[in-house]
């Protein structure tokens, strides 16, 4: 079986910045214990549980805000994951005397200040984003104002009001490409003279693209968590738009062997957020995998949780 290793994948630097910083507040006593993670610091459970061993307290239930998580945070350090976080958050952390460091992405931390400008200079906001997602929900807590939109349904009902403003439009860092064409298209049918700035960060942009030029396969395994949008959108890329059979896998572990059954050539990609060492032993697994001999077929991981990290 032909196995193409699909490239750039893996980290990308807001995941690689988030990491640095846990693992520094780790390290230094200085800090206040309890060290909590206020979401998961990236969209990938096996660095969840891997940060676990080390007492980090990941604070995550899909029910309750960011807002709302800290409450049940009394002393300690608090650290903001990579998706953003609002203001709201940032200064009760600081009425409850918590020590608090932010991880937020570089590229989330540009959308925050455009919109911010933007609503400064009178615009109403138009923000493309996934609904439960903790990069949207920041951003949605800078203005009770803005129109958040997921969808071509949520474009249409946008309110004919808008024509009479200057609207700016932005999205979700890691969206698809694709997504935001069709929302586009239905916001300038109603709205030709808005303003877009496209913030789909470059990394999800270059992964996306590598899936779209890759050769002709039997098959794509991207490597990712169920959560992280980036890992989904490869695998919506992959099925939607070039026509292979995607699977999203958390890991080796969770290949299904019925998938590789006349598989002639498979191609393997991670999201921004998957560690590498996970993808690597998927690609080693698929570079010895023989339909017919089942000594080649044990795919349980062998990756101790120490060495995600």
């Amino acid at each position: 079986m032909k196995v193409i290793d699909l490239t750039p994948r893996g980290y990308c630097h807001g995941v690689l910045n988030a990491l640095a910083m846990v693992k520094k507040v780790i390290k230094t006593e200085s800090y206040p214990r309890p060290i909590y993670i206020l979401g998961q610091i990236v969209h990938n459970e096996k660095i969840t549980k891997a940060f676990s061993e080390y007492g980090v307290i990941s604070l995550d239930q899909k029910d309750k805000t960011r807002l709302e998580l800290i409450e049940s945070i009394d002393h300690g350090t608090v650290i903001f994951t990579a998706h953003g976080i609002s203001k709201q958050v940032i200064e009760r952390a600081k009425e409850k005397g918590l020590t608090a460091l932010n991880a937020t992405c570089r590229d989330v931390m540009k959308v925050h200040r455009a919109v911010e400008a933007k609503l400064n200079e009178g615009y109403e906001i138009i923000y493309i984003g996934h609904k439960n997602h903790p990069e949207p929900e920041a951003i949605l807590a800078l203005d009770n104002k803005i129109y958040f939109v997921q969808d071509e349904k949520d474009a249409l009902m946008l309110p004919e009001i808008l024509k009479d403003y200057p609207l700016f439009v932005t999205n979700q860092t890691t969206l698809s490409l694709y997504d935001i064409e069709a929302v586009l298209k239905i916001i300038e049918s109603k709205f030709p003279n808005y303003l877009f700035d496209n913030e789909i960060c470059n990394a999800t942009t270059v992964r996306q693209e590598a899936v779209m030029k890759q050769e002709p396969v039997d098959l794509m395994l991207v490597v990712g968590d169920q959560l992280s949008s980036n890992s989904n959108k490869l695998a919506f890329v992959g099925s939607h738009y070039q026509q292979i059979p995607s699977k999203l896998i958390s890991g080796v572990e969770s290949i299904d062997l019925n998938w590789l059954k006349g598989i002639q050539s498979v191609s393997v990609t991670s999201g921004a957020s998957t560690p590498t060492i996970v993808t690597e032993e998927v690609i080693r697994f698929l570079s010895q995998y023989k339909e017919n001999d089942p000594t080649t077929w044990d795919h349980q991981s062998k990756i101790e949780l120490i060495d995600i990290l």
